[in-house]
């Protein structure tokens, strides 16, 4: 039986982690979750999930910052970093990209795509 595949969200705001968290559980992934910068380095020294999901506004070290110093780790590099964000006015897609990310997804979120949108980046990271 093959391994369910392990995001990890970072995100501060509560509600929105729950929700996530809720969907893609529900959908058979096993979810590591992080409030900040700090706690997602911790979760990547224990274990490399499969997929990123990144809010950009993050405290403290936002997540364009998060993603550069992420991608600037041979070993995280292969890893693909989905901005998930409510940044979304004109050149906020640019930005994440060129900060790194590899993918950029809009909050809200539509519920519907989703899942669809999550198996299509991992798709391509395998």
């Amino acid at each position: 039986m093959e391994q369910p595949s392990t995001i990890l969200y970072i995100e501060d705001n509560f509600e929105n982690r729950i929700l996530v968290k809720r969907i893609l559980q529900a959908n058979g992934f096993q979810i590591l979750e992080a409030e900040n910068a700090q706690q997602a380095i911790e979760h990547l020294r224990e274990s490399l999930p499969d997929l990123i999901l990144m809010d950009i506004n993050l405290p403290e070290i936002d997540g364009y910052t998060l993603t550069q110093r992420l991608k600037s780790i041979p070993f995280l590099q292969p890893i693909p970093i989905i901005a998930l964000t409510a940044n979304v006015m004109k050149g906020d897609r640019e930005r994440t990209l060129e900060a790194g990310c590899d993918g950029y997804i809009e909050k809200p979120i539509d519920v519907d795509k989703f899942i669809d949108q999550i198996h299509t980046f991992l798709m391509r990271q395998s």
